[in-house]
């Protein structure tokens, strides 16, 4: 995910952080997650062109416009998805309380929505919870492994998905790296499980 000021200004970290994942998928966040976020609020026009204007000025520092939007903080309300969808948005991980890929369709399109569980997230978890690396070490291998047993048990069932949300100042400790790299350790020996990023997994699930 990238809010749209940051490449600007901090024009030397994001090139440092690109050329470390020069085709990752960037996921639009707003301008930023603390005074520049959604008009939540002022009504569908002013939320279609604050993601216009965002995606706008990724595209023009980074060269992408990108198809799929997070809301800053995740804070949207009924307006957001219709203007995400107006302005050329085909998926989200707004939605916070389903494992399984969907469709919502609004009167300017439809939208892909990817599960990104509240559970999963590691600034909730870490200030809201005060859950260490370790803590959140757990909690994901519980959750993503709980699913895997679910896949086992019944394979008929479709497939379940799950955005695991980190940031830096959590995850980017020298224990929180630690923990992380022990999570994908575990994950990538798990047959049920694929670890993947967004557009991949929209590829595979015959939304791209």
């Amino acid at each position: 995910m990238l809010n749209a000021e940051f490449p600007a200004k901090h024009a030397r970290v994001w090139k440092e952080f690109r050329a470390t994942q020069p085709n990752a998928p960037i996921i639009a966040h707003g301008m930023n997650n603390t005074n520049h976020m959604l008009p939540l609020g002022r009504g569908l026009a002013a939320q279609k062109v604050y993601i216009r204007q965002t995606l706008d000025l990724i595209a023009s520092a980074t060269g992408i416009r990108p198809t799929g939007w997070s809301s800053p903080s995740v804070y949207s309300n009924g307006d957001t998805m219709q203007a995400m969808a107006a302005e050329g948005i085909t998926y989200t991980i707004d939605q916070m309380d389903s494992d399984i890929i969907s469709r919502l369709k609004t009167p300017d399109g439809s939208l892909i929505l990817l599960p990104y569980p509240v559970g999963t997230v590691d600034m909730g978890q870490y200030l809201a919870r005060m859950k260490t690396p370790a803590d959140l070490e757990t909690l994901w291998l519980d959750y993503v492994l709980e699913l895997a047993s679910e896949a086992r048990a019944d394979p008929t069932r479709g497939a379940t998905t799950v955005v695991i949300g980190i940031h830096p100042f959590v995850i980017g400790t020298p224990d929180g790296a630690a923990a992380l790299r022990r999570v994908l350790s575990r994950l990538k020996k798990a047959d049920e499980v694929w670890l993947n990023d967004t557009e991949a997994i929209l590829k595979a699930a015959g939304q791209k």
